[in-house]
């Protein structure tokens, strides 16, 4: 499997907290499959960080890159297209972050790995 990490889904794996599914778990350290982090994640991350919402982010804001190649897992940039295919879809989720991680699993053929039920209204493949 390709998989997309959700932010929540990153912060979780990183922190070693059980509040990720243990299948997720088993997808992620599965050296099988290719796991991905998208640039929107290291945005929504750091922007969170900046206004007090994640304080103890601060390790991973510092060195973003290196923690996710530590892990394995390879940065997703973000394109024109992403970014077209994101501002285009419908529907009443508005949270910027999930409608490009939306979109980049959609585009590049990836299973999001979230817990959050609202991706499933746009037909990506999820896992948790």
């Amino acid at each position: 499997m390709r998989l997309l990490l959700d932010t929540h889904t990153l912060l979780w794996w990183l922190a070693g907290d059980g509040a990720l599914s243990a299948a997720a778990r088993e997808a992620i350290a599965d050296t099988g499959n290719g796991v991905f982090v998208s640039a929107a994640t290291a945005w929504e991350i750091t922007t969170k960080h900046r206004i007090g919402k994640l304080p103890g982010a601060a390790a991973i804001v510092a060195d973003f890159d290196s923690i996710v190649a530590a892990q394995g897992f390879a940065g997703l940039p973000i394109t024109l297209r992403h970014g077209q295919v994101a501002g285009g879809l419908p529907g009443p989720h508005r949270d910027p972050f999930d409608r490009m991680l939306i979109a980049q699993a959609m585009l590049e053929d990836l299973v999001l790995v979230s817990n959050e039920t609202p991706f499933d209204a746009y037909g990506v493949r999820r896992y948790w």
